[in-house]
């Protein structure tokens, strides 16, 4: 795993900004593409089934205490950090992209996007359709009386699933000033999104092993970014600032920047629509 501890004074890397995955141009898809092959193709810590199995199986590791907490958003943001790491580790250029999964207020639902359905992308295997999961999650998971496929597989908008979060909802969420309520709230809405999209995703301990986990939750963790622009005071409660994000080297106030953290959203400002 990628290591170091960025600061305000000491911003890991220079400014880069993560866009909307309908948004990216070609070659900006390519390199995330890119970058998704070759992390999947390395077999040690650094690759993919260590990054995807922290969120769940297979054990020790868990995101147990990340959920229903207040944790949920600077954990998840840590998270994304590093995997951006990993990636960035072996394409430079490469950014996470976060998936606009609102439906319009005309009812319109956005879908999994085509980035992430298409099966097939330069006359190779698309690696943002589908991954493999590590059999070790998959084996503990049979224990526990959980079966999955051996790959991901998606099952969008299934009979009984809620539906996708609306423009509105995201917007209410936004104007709440209190993080405890903006992150139980938005909480609810991540939860719906994995729920829609179905398969490994509707299944925490194998929900990272889906590509599209990872643009969903860089989605989440944007509309965090637009609340810390719109309430700048507002922050988690004082008892858990200097806590740690375990397995990741970095407390919680260590998350509060994106900016030193050498990221940001494209078009991010207090007034951008949500």
């Amino acid at each position: 795993m990628a290591t170091g501890t960025p600061s305000p004074q000491q911003p890991n890397a220079p400014l880069r900004f993560r866009r909307r995955v309908g948004a990216l141009s070609p070659g900006q898809l390519t390199l995330l593409r890119q970058a998704f092959a070759a992390v999947m193709a390395i077999s040690d810590d650094r690759g993919y089934q260590r990054y995807a199995g922290i969120h769940g199986l297979p054990l020790p590791i868990s995101c147990d205490n990340a959920h229903g907490t207040p944790y949920f958003l600077p954990w998840h943001r840590a998270y994304l950090y590093f995997f951006e790491r990993a990636l960035r580790d072996q394409v430079a250029d490469a950014t996470l992209a976060w998936w606009d999964w609102r439906t319009s207020r005309l009812g319109l639902d956005p879908g999994i996007p085509q980035a992430f359905a298409v099966t097939r992308a330069g006359g190779q295997a698309n690696p943002l359709a589908s991954a493999r999961v590590d059999p070790l999650a998959i084996s503990q998971g049979r224990a526990s009386g959980v079966t999955v496929p051996a790959r991901t597989v998606r099952r969008p908008n299934a009979p009984g699933a809620p539906p996708l979060p609306t423009q509105a909802e995201v917007a209410n969420v936004l104007t709440l000033r209190d993080f405890g309520d903006f992150t139980s709230q938005l909480e609810q809405l991540h939860n719906r999104v994995h729920v829609w999209v179905g398969g490994h995703m509707g299944q925490i301990p194998f929900a990272a092993f889906d590509p599209i986990f990872w643009a969903h939750h860089t989605m989440i963790d944007r509309v965090w970014r637009l609340w810390q622009l719109r309430h700048p005071s507002a922050r988690p409660p004082a008892s858990i600032i200097d806590q740690a994000l375990p397995p990741f080297p970095m407390t919680v106030r260590q998350t509060l920047d994106v900016t030193a953290l050498g990221y940001d959203y494209a078009a991010a400002s207090a007034t951008s629509a949500p």
